[in-house]
């Protein structure tokens, strides 16, 4: 494997996330790949196991896997991986990197299916919030990102979807589960309460 300018593709990504990101991704941000995703994956691969040539695309990866949010919402994972693609050549990384890469970001589409123990680590760092105490505070940012985007609904309609979406999801790491599961079962019955809440509102209304 080439030994690629890993320093120059984190630049990359990170400055035209800064430059090129809509303002209104209040969720999908900069702060979420480089304060977020990136610190999440890079502790899940120090307790997997991960180093090394294996390491650096992981990484590479998570600092690429949202950059298809500067062209758009709608499957950006596939244009994340078209930019990394296109782009990571240039700094050294030869095609059997660049695939690996490509397969990595793949494995954050909902639903998630990772293959391999590196798209399962940045999976799991991809949602890493679902388990954190944050979760509920992050989860506005991703409801007025969608305003934004046009999905505009009721409160009792977010918390059953999200409360749906958080009951089905899985970590698939021992390290992402032993460290966020309770924690995530905790943003489950909080979710709860806000949902019985917003039902009850709605009926009262009636």
């Amino acid at each position: 494997m080439s030994n690629p300018d890993f320093e120059q593709a984190r630049r990359y990504a990170l400055e035209r996330l800064e430059r090129e990101l809509p303002p209104n991704m209040y969720y999908h941000s900069l702060e979420h790949t480089r304060d977020e995703v990136v610190p999440a994956a890079e502790q899940l691969a120090a307790a997997e196991g991960i180093s090394g040539d294996d390491l650096t695309l992981l990484r590479t990866a998570a600092y690429f896997h949202d950059l298809g949010y500067i062209v758009q919402a709608q499957d950006h994972e596939s244009i994340s991986a078209q930019i990394a693609a296109e782009n990571l050549p240039r700094f050294g990384y030869d095609p059997d990197q660049v695939e690996v890469i490509g397969r990595i970001i793949m494995a954050t589409r909902l639903p998630q299916s990772p293959a391999t123990h590196l798209e399962q680590i940045l999976a799991d760092a991809d949602l890493d919030i679902l388990g954190r105490e944050n979760c509920l505070d992050r989860n506005v940012d991703l409801r007025n990102e969608g305003a934004v985007l046009g999905n505009l609904v009721t409160d009792e309609s977010w918390y059953a979807g999200q409360l749906r979406f958080i009951k089905n999801h899985r970590y698939f790491t021992s390290t992402a589960r032993l460290r966020r599961e309770e924690q995530k079962q905790k943003n489950i019955a909080r979710l709860v309460r806000l949902l019985a809440e917003a039902q009850s509102q709605a009926a009262s209304a009636v």
